[in-house]
């Protein structure tokens, strides 16, 4: 399968749905062979793996839940089994709970930190023995709220701005192996996680809208063109970036 990612290897976590599920099509689309991760929603991961093959495409779906060091393991000992080595590392999974400042509790702040940015990390870890001499490119899914930081979202902002940060300082210390590390950071995206938290039919999202500059919500594949090409030797001299993706919300 042709393609500007034509024999790479990707890994993308949680790919069941949502942003993780369209970044691996459009990886695959380009020639990527994609490992679609997921922690419980084999169903999902395994139509995104058909939707993937139908068109040619090479995938496989691995269970892991990244808040489980054990379960990372697992994960990159199945890519490796699979693929043999990876170029690819899109750190999508992640998790948000909103709570005002009175109602945080020390088990809301560590199930968000563990999946969003411990996790991040310990996958980045494990991931690097499959990295060649050629390099590759690491692509972590940070979010507006890094800086936007809207109120009742202290934990998870937090997590996020903690994404950017781990994404500038890894970058700087695998430049001299040739991996690249850039996070993008979306605005609000209709998934269907968005959907079943009720914020798409909210007064929230009219009031996120009304103060984006292009005037509407994002889409997942608005998220995973970007990807693609931060994947891609398109952007092989970007490195340590944070690419807001979110109609100009700031």
């Amino acid at each position: 399968m042709a393609g500007k990612l034509a024999g790479k290897v990707a890994v993308v976590t949680g790919a069941s749905k949502g942003i993780g599920a369209s970044i691996a099509t459009h990886l695959a689309s380009e020639g990527a062979s994609v490992v679609v991760n997921y922690s419980s929603s084999k169903e999902g991961a395994d139509k995104v793996v058909a939707e993937i093959t139908k068109k040619g495409g090479k995938a496989i779906a691995v269970q892991a839940n990244v808040a489980k060091h054990d379960d990372i393991r697992k994960l990159f000992a199945e890519t490796k089994k699979a693929y043999g080595k990876l170029d690819i590392l899109v750190n999508n999974a992640g998790i948000y709970e909103f709570a005002p400042l009175e109602e945080i509790t020390p088990e809301h702040f560590h199930k968000i930190n563990d999946i969003n940015v411990l996790g991040l990390i310990l996958a980045t870890q494990e991931a690097l023995p499959l990295f060649g001499a050629e390099g590759g490119s690491v692509v972590n899914i940070s979010s507006v709220v890094a800086t936007l930081a809207p109120p009742n979202t202290s934990v998870y902002s937090g997590t996020k701005a903690a994404v950017d940060a781990i994404t500038r300082s890894i970058a700087k210390e695998l430049g001299a192996r040739k991996i690249r590390v850039n996070s993008v950071n979306p605005g609000m995206v209709e998934t269907e996680g968005a959907h079943s938290a009720g914020i798409i039919e909210s007064d929230f999202r009219k009031q996120i809208e009304s103060q984006t500059p292009l005037g509407r919500i994002g889409q997942p594949q608005d998220i995973a063109t970007a990807v693609v090409f931060l994947a891609s030797d398109d952007s092989s001299w970007i490195t340590g970036e944070t690419l807001y993706i979110a109609g100009g919300l700031r």
